[in-house]
């Protein structure tokens, strides 16, 4: 029976790559229902509209389009390389057949755009850099060209508004790419494209569900507006119950603003709905946030994560943490034994799993009270890690990392703490502890330094004072190599980007 089912499954998908000529784009209901079911990973129930839209109009390659969706996104969240291989075939077979459509629609050149963007995406994913590049390329001209030809056609920005903001976040050492692609990035520019696209159509409008993630992502990583996208997040009409993808979403900001407690309780729903277990990076994301208050039962998400992950992402990380929450609840063996597995984990790949590795290699152990310092404002319990902090003599640490981290550690909890009510006092002493963690971690490896000067950029923007915040966060990308290097020189570049935006707008 089972396959039975993979086989018409199968021909289901290859159906869509034999189209021809005739070939139309209409957003069906069948071809709405499947992009809201894939935009919810809901797989099985957007596979079966896009089988009764084969059957009611094979020549319709907007349903061709939205069946591309169901392979980014599945292999976005779980990098499966066997899965990866599994489906390329059928997703160069697609692509084919949307190449071969009406060159005289709109829809035609966005479509083929779209499907080498979902592929640069994948690429980078899987750490194809050069492919990601070329289909960047690819997709940017095609829908350079189709603005030309068709300017009225609004949804060209719902994938140039993305291209233009990572491109304007580009940190110094790509800049390069930019010249390649043509494309003069501005974060500002590209997210005003896609919050336009936003407050002018619904989520019965074809391609909104995406516009809004992107909308989401670029405001909060690259405009770093975390409050309001915080508090859209936060809202019941924001649905993680019924929308996996939302949940994910949410509890991934949520995570990164930290707010643990409320991660744990969106988790929570999100494990209501049965189709959760098929991505384990709900696992991983539910040992993160129970790393906050240092609770040793986020080890059994994380091991769960290892155990079902099909990724090398991530990996050196997840034994990384688990080593640490052992270490830090005073149990060293057990500690040491997740250190040692970190050696032959996974890959190096990304920053998390370089500086898993690093530490693995070293035999040094972090700072316990600054260890747990961390976890508390990692989950946003600023207050109880401030109380650890003050306990702390700084000038008696022996260890200049140690040093470095406990006054960047010490400045974030200020800097957190000013942005409640009457809080903003709190400024000066932020500022005044990521100087003394700069000073401290200047010319090392551990990112400390770096991130006190990003932060520094950050207070100096919110307060207004471009000229320092500019210099800060230039002070941070001229910083010798350390770790997190791309992830913070990116944030520095956006922030950059972001000032000389305003600065120009204004002064028109």
């Amino acid at each position: 029976m089972l396959y039975r089912v993979l086989v018409a499954v199968l021909v289901f998908l290859l159906s869509f790559c034999s189209i021809g000529a005739g070939a139309t784009y209409q957003y069906t209901d069948n071809c709405a229902q499947a992009y809201n079911h894939f935009m919810a990973l809901r797989l099985a129930a957007g596979r079966s509209a896009l089988l009764q839209e084969q059957k009611n109009n094979p020549q319709n390659l907007m349903a061709t389009y939205i069946a591309d969706y169901e392979d980014c996104l599945v292999l976005l969240l779980n990098t499966d390389k066997q899965e990866y291989e599994r489906r390329k075939a059928g997703m160069e077979k697609r692509l084919v057949s949307l190449s071969s459509g009406d060159a005289s629609e709109p829809w035609y050149r966005f479509c083929v755009a779209g499907a080498y963007m979902h592929r640069a995406i994948i690429n980078v994913k899987f750490g194809e850099q050069y492919k990601a590049a070329f289909n960047f390329r690819k997709s940017f001209a095609l829908l350079k060209e189709n603005k030309r030809l068709f300017p009225e056609f609004e949804y060209n920005h719902t994938v140039t508004g993305l291209q233009e903001a990572v491109v304007g976040s580009l940190p110094g050492n790509y800049k390069w790419l930019a010249a390649v692609f043509g494309v003069k990035g501005s974060v500002r520019n590209g997210t005003e494209k896609l919050a336009v696209f936003v407050h002018t159509h619904t989520e019965a409008d074809p391609l909104y569900a995406e516009t809004l993630l992107y909308y989401v992502y670029t405001r909060f990583y690259l405009l770093a507006e975390t409050e309001p996208v915080w508090q859209m997040l936060n809202n019941s009409e924001w649905d993680v119950q019924n929308n996996l993808l939302k949940a994910y979403v949410k509890v991934n900001i949520a995570l990164d603003h930290r707010e643990a407690s409320a991660a744990l309780a969106t988790l929570k729903l999100a494990a209501t709905n049965e189709q959760h277990t098929i991505y384990p990076v709900f696992d991983y994301q539910q040992g993160i946030a129970m790393m906050a208050k240092a609770d040793t039962n986020a080890i059994y998400y994380l091991n769960r994560y290892l155990k079902h992950n099909r990724s090398e992402l991530y990996v050196k990380e997840a034994w990384q943490k688990m080593a640490l929450l052992w270490y830090v609840n005073d149990n060293e063996n057990k500690a040491w034994y997740c250190r040692q597995q970190i050696l032959g984990a996974g890959s190096t790949r990304i920053d998390a799993d370089k500086q898993a590795q690093r530490f693995a290699t070293s035999a040094i152990w972090p700072h316990k009270t600054l260890l747990r310092a961390r976890m508390l404002i990692d989950g946003g319990y600023y207050e109880q890690a401030l109380v650890l902090l003050q306990q702390t003599n700084a000038p008696q640490l022996k260890n200049v990392a140690d040093r470095s981290e406990y006054y960047f550690r010490l400045g974030r909890v200020y800097e957190e703490m000013a942005h409640m009510p009457m809080g903003t006092r709190l400024y000066k002493d932020a500022l005044a502890a990521y100087k003394m963690a700069m000073n401290e971690g200047a010319g090392r490896q551990e990112q400390f330094a770096a991130r006190a000067a990003l932060h520094t950029g950050k207070i100096y923007e919110a307060l207004q004072m471009d000229k320092e915040a500019i210099s800060m966060y230039n002070r941070c990308i001229d910083m010798p190599e350390h770790d997190f290097q791309n992830s913070i020189d990116q944030q520095a570049k956006a922030g950059i980007n972001r000032i000389e935006w305003k600065n120009k707008h204004l002064t028109h």
